[in-house]
């Protein structure tokens, strides 16, 4: 039986009818698997490095890898969306997500576990760009606060349990079970898929551009790349694989706009930034990335190295903060129906960069409940901010932009994860330095902790720095009116009347 949003079926166009829980479960069954196996490994890394006998620059790498992937590959996008159908894309990104965990499961070597990161990474950037456009087209505008903040719960919950998985799978198993786990949901998700996702999107297959797909390759690659590459240690910025990375990334993206701009179907339309509100969601969501993967790789160095806690322990600290942001998401979600992003940007903006400031002044004194309470308002200050201004941004765009709206975010996400590990890696690693040099007796064992905690403690200043930026930014941002190429989904009673 056919109903209305958002329990039933739903037609949006003449002979379009959606059953929006079999799609909605579907994809944040992969979603929220996918999540999890990326952010159980962050609390792994601090054993993979002692188990492979490999440097925090280059275990870095697996989270570096897996970022550089998805800049690549995310950008093709788009133009991906209007060849394939929604189902063609939703088995391929469940079959490479399906593969990546399977070889990271039986991975022996940092090598092996890099080529699994690589390949999950290529159905995630698949999948992501997917998700969001085909809730742009299945949920009416009224209505896409609430949607974004169920997404919001499922994915948010999987960064927060997570870490906690992962501390008992590593103290009790090995870390290889972070990925046997996965497994058997990856496949439940695409049995899912099969059965009951439907095409929503508008196959129009523009003609493939080579020039177009190198210059975003070598552009989102070489600034993912450069930047990545900055934060393997002192004195990498001046390096020349650092500044011929990011340079030939600046160029390729300048000649890809260009080139973008002068093409009848461009690869990725960057004429959906003449939308002013959709540019600031972007910057807000950029922002966001930049604290919160730096954050999460911060914290748990932090944790183990300089407060000598367990996998596990640290996985459970994590916990409280992580379940507080699934939580409000939809909480967010119907209040940025009801009210508009200004009224939680802002506030949100100002909580994260309040939040980090305090962080700025950790030691390895600090207590458990100090980290916890800090860690949990991050998160809430976090989710006032990310989906209100994404959704805000992409309800600005009439439909025809939403494939590009979508690659876009979803890229400069992972162009700003990539920056924001570099720039706070570095800076920490720069901090810990000047410790050392200064430190009375640098052979202590004791001074390490102290140096590593005196190096995160500058990174937490980079982080509020950021986000003070993204408050001021935040004053701009006001509720965008329906675009009139934009036409709000109706009951399938409605539709059948007309």
């Amino acid at each position: 039986m056919e109903a209305s949003i958002p329990t039933g079926s739903v037609k949006t166009e003449p002979g379009q009818t959606f059953r929006i829980i079999p799609i909605m479960v579907s994809l944040l069954i992969s979603g929220f698997i996918g999540l999890f196996s990326e952010t159980a490994l962050n609390v792994a890394l601090t054993d993979l490095m002692q188990l492979l006998d490999i440097s925090a620059a280059t275990v870095q790498w697996l989270t570096t890898g897996y970022l550089l992937t998805l800049g690549i590959l995310v950008p093709v996008s788009g133009m991906l969306l209007q060849w394939f159908t929604t189902r063609q894309l939703f088995v391929a990104s469940l079959s490479f997500s399906i593969l990546g965990t399977l070889v990271a499961a039986l991975a022996g070597s940092f090598e092996m576990l890099l080529a699994a990161r690589v390949i999950q990474a290529i159905g995630t950037g698949l999948l992501l760009p997917l998700m969001f456009n085909t809730i742009l087209v299945i949920f009416p505008v009224e209505k896409r606060g609430a949607a974004m903040g169920i997404i919001g719960l499922v994915i948010m919950f999987a960064p927060a349990i997570g870490p906690t998985f992962a501390g008992l799978l590593i103290e009790n198993l090995s870390w290889h079970w972070i990925f046997w786990l996965s497994l058997p949901f990856l496949v439940i998700a695409l049995a899912c898929g099969i059965l009951y996702m439907q095409n929503v999107s508008t196959i129009t297959k523009p003609k493939f551009d080579i020039a177009s797909i190198l210059f975003s390759s070598l552009g989102f690659g070489g600034i993912v790349f450069g930047f990545s590459s900055a934060g393997e240690g002192e004195g990498a910025w001046g390096s020349t694989k650092v500044i011929v990375a990011i340079a030939i990334g600046v160029i390729a993206l300048l000649l890809f706009a260009l080139r973008q701009f002068s093409m009848k179907q461009p690869m990725i339309n960057l004429r959906a930034f003449k939308y002013p509100m959709f540019t600031v969601g972007v910057l807000m969501v950029f922002i966001c990335m930049m604290v919160i993967l730096s954050s999460m790789l911060i914290l748990p160095m932090y944790l183990q190295q300089g407060m000598k806690m367990t996998a596990l322990t640290t996985g459970l600290i994590l916990l409280p903060g992580g379940i507080i942001n699934g939580v409000l998401s939809p909480v967010m979600g119907h209040l940025f129906d009801k009210y508009g992003p200004r009224w939680l940007v802002i506030p949100g903006l100002v909580i994260v960069s309040v939040v980090l400031w305090f962080c700025s002044g950790i030691t390895t004194a600090s207590t458990t409940a100090l980290i916890i309470t800090l860690h949990s308002c991050l998160m809430i200050g976090i989710a006032m901010v990310f989906m209100p201004a994404q959704t805000n941004g992409l309800n600005q765009l009439p439909r025809h932009f939403y494939p590009d709206g979508t690659a876009i975010m979803n890229t400069l996400q992972q162009v700003a994860g990539a920056i924001g590990t570099a720039l706070a890696v570095s800076i920490m690693t720069a901090g810990q330095v000047k410790f050392m040099k200064s430190a009375a007796n640098p052979a202590d064992p004791a001074m390490k902790s102290e140096a590593l905690t005196a190096g995160i403690q500058n990174a937490f200043i980079f982080g509020m720095t950021v986000a003070l930026i993204g408050l001021v930014l935040a004053l701009f941002i006001r509720r965008v009116n329906v675009h009139k190429d934009v036409k709000p989904a109706v009951t399938a009673k409605q539709s059948q009347s007309a």
